[in-house]
């Protein structure tokens, strides 16, 4: 991730960071503490505001983001007794091709080796849905499977998130 710092005069600092498709996360710190987080969605855009905080609340946003609080596992080395699959919570885009159909439709576990253990729609939980059970945009389906079969389901889901999970931090300016 590379990441821009500018002297703003009479404000503080500005840095950029790229988080991918020429999008960029814009966090203004002023003099006075205050933080001012923008999107810019494009190089040739203006920036979109999302939120202001103050030092203190920036901090502690800071060390939940960097991990103090949790730290996620690498998958790729944890050693839990499901051998090489784990527990995923993927987004049913309104665009997939899954939506409106049954999981008995969908045939899932053959075509991608998944399970599905529940679906969050809303605020409800559908445990152990059958085969029966229709999806909609919008769900949240409990998967289990290895990575690669979670990377074919999630590609059939739909929508735009196409980014990668994995970061690095080659490059970075501190």
């Amino acid at each position: 991730m590379t990441v821009y710092e500018t002297e703003v005069p009479g404000v503080g600092k500005k840095f950029e960071l790229e988080i991918g498709g020429g999008e960029r996360l814009v966090v203004l710190i002023h003099h006075d503490g205050k933080r001012e987080v923008y999107r810019r969605p494009d190089p040739d855009a203006d920036s979109e505001k999302l939120f202001s905080v103050a030092g203190k609340q920036a901090r502690q946003l800071g060390s939940i983001i960097e991990g103090a609080f949790f730290q996620p596992v690498e998958t790729d080395e944890v050693q839990v007794p499901l051998g090489d699959a784990f527990i995923e919570w993927l987004d049913l885009h309104a665009d997939s091709e899954l939506a409106g159909k049954t999981l008995g439709e969908t045939d899932l576990r053959q075509e991608t080796g998944i399970s599905v253990l529940a679906v969050q729609r809303g605020d409800h939980t559908h445990p152990n849905p059958d085969s029966a059970f229709e999806l909609a945009g919008g769900d949240v389906l409990v998967t289990l499977g290895t990575r690669e079969e979670q990377n074919s389901l999630e590609a059939m889901l739909g929508g735009s998130d196409t980014g990668d999970a994995t970061d690095s931090d080659e490059g970075q300016d501190e």
